[in-house]
């Protein structure tokens, strides 16, 4: 069976996982190391596309509306997230 060209997420985070502890515990020569980072880099900016997809997904669905509706939530919530909590996600 051939490999996807796209990891999902979980994947794509046990590799990026992985390519930062060979990189923080081997010697690894130099080439190999530069190769670990573009892998590294390419893997953080799939996941981090993920996440975004994720999150407006996640907005939609609290506003009640689906994709391309213009209806927009009656009460503004508290608890939204600013652009500044990238790094945590909240369900609830």
């Amino acid at each position: 069976m051939p490999k996807k060209s796209t990891p999902s997420f979980e994947e794509a985070m046990e590799e990026l996982d992985s390519l930062v502890n060979q990189m923080e515990s081997d010697q690894l020569p130099l080439e190999e190391l530069i190769s670990h980072y573009e892998r590294g880099a390419k893997l953080l900016s799939e996941c981090e596309t993920t996440l975004t997809s994720a999150k407006k997904r996640l907005e939609t669905i609290k506003n009640g509306g689906t994709k391309g509706s213009t209806k927009t939530a009656s009460k503004p919530s508290n608890n939204t997230p600013s652009s500044s909590d990238d790094d945590e996600i909240r369900l609830f």
